[in-house]
């Protein structure tokens, strides 16, 4: 049984690009290799093309990474750009040094942007698509650190702070490292259709294209990042209490033996944030955690989420990841299975 793919399946495989350079993170460019490789796979498996992959420089041979691990790469040249489908560029710690480096890339890709069917970029990469024009005007995602400087550096850039990825037209960005696998998942998904990024996903023991909006951080590790060890004892009391629908600024500063109205104005000054924002946030983060990896029925999770009942609990996923946690869940609904040949 042929699965239907959105859009058209293509008469051949699709040429994709992996372009390296000195510097780069490895796990940019191995993670969407990786879901590329496994979308191919699943292709094949079923009787139609997948993805041809190659992985390329400006002059070929060894490309040495930030983790030190060599990369063999083809000479980016030896490629015609009508034929590039997808052109996917990593990220680098020392972006703004690997941009000036590399204004041959850069200019290659400003030459020829228009030739491939699009242009992707994994954390920092960013950077590189902006300093060949190809963002202005455009939303685009990057690293959660470097928001600021790409805004800074390329004010034409609509930088989004929430994405881990984005695709405005034809050109796809993402957040930082894991965010590319991410990316992949959601262009294989483009191309391929809903059940064929699920096998990929379901193969990989990931996320099948998480919301676009849902933040790079956890709540847990920004909360923790932002207030040192002040609050890390009451963070793991409310993750171990959730079930709980009193937990308000009273019993929370009880916890923490302050008065509530101290309480409340020293957590926000710590973690920028308010003491009932920060548990409804645990709470939806868990739900979440649960619909993927439970089959917990809705109301079951939000009793035990604290939301006291399943409508709250929607209204909260409405609010912060714009869809409902049926739809949540349903992305990694089970892939039918194949009938038996006959």
């Amino acid at each position: 049984m042929n699965l239907p793919l959105t859009p058209a399946a293509p008469r051949q495989a699709r040429l994709v690009l992996f372009v390296g350079f000195p510097g780069m993170c490895m796990l940019d460019i191995a993670g969407p290799q990786t879901v590329f490789w496994c979308a191919s796979k699943v292709m094949q498996e079923r009787g139609l093309p997948g993805y041809v992959r190659h992985t390329v420089s400006l002059d070929g041979g060894l490309v040495q990474t930030l983790e030190g691990v060599a990369m063999q790469t083809e000479r980016l040249d030896g490629f015609a750009p009508t034929e590039v489908d997808t052109v996917v560029v990593p990220g680098s710690a020392d972006i703004v040094t690997a941009v000036r480096e590399q204004q041959a890339l850069v200019a290659w890709l400003q030459r020829h942007a228009g030739e491939a069917r699009r242009m992707s970029s994994v954390c920092t990469g960013a950077f590189v698509l902006a300093a060949a024009g190809l963002l202005d005007g455009k939303r685009a995602a990057t690293h959660w650190l470097t928001y600021d400087l790409l805004r800074d550096t390329y004010p034409l850039v609509e930088v989004d702070r929430e994405a881990i990825f984005v695709q405005h037209g034809d050109t796809w960005t993402s957040g930082g490292v894991t965010a590319g696998i991410d990316l992949a998942l959601a262009m294989v998904e483009a191309d391929c259709g809903r059940e064929v990024a699920l096998a990929v996903a379901r193969e990989l023991v990931v996320f099948v294209k998480r919301p676009s909006k849902q933040p790079q951080l956890s709540r847990m590790l920004q909360a923790q990042a932002g207030d040192g060890p002040l609050f890390d004892e009451l963070h793991m009391w409310i993750l171990a209490n959730l079930e709980r629908t009193d937990l308000s600024v009273e019993v929370l500063a009880t916890q923490m033996r302050m008065s509530p109205r101290n309480f409340s104005r020293v957590y926000k000054d710590k973690t920028g944030q308010t003491p009932a924002l920060a548990v409804e946030r645990f709470r939806l983060e868990t739900a979440c955690r649960l619909l993927e990896d439970s089959g917990r029925h809705l109301d079951g999770i939000a009793q035990l989420c604290g939301f006291g009942d399943e409508g709250r609990m929607r209204k909260t996923f409405q609010r912060h990841l714009h869809t409902s946690p049926s739809a949540y869940r349903q992305r990694l609904a089970p892939v039918p299975s194949a009938p038996p040949a006959p």
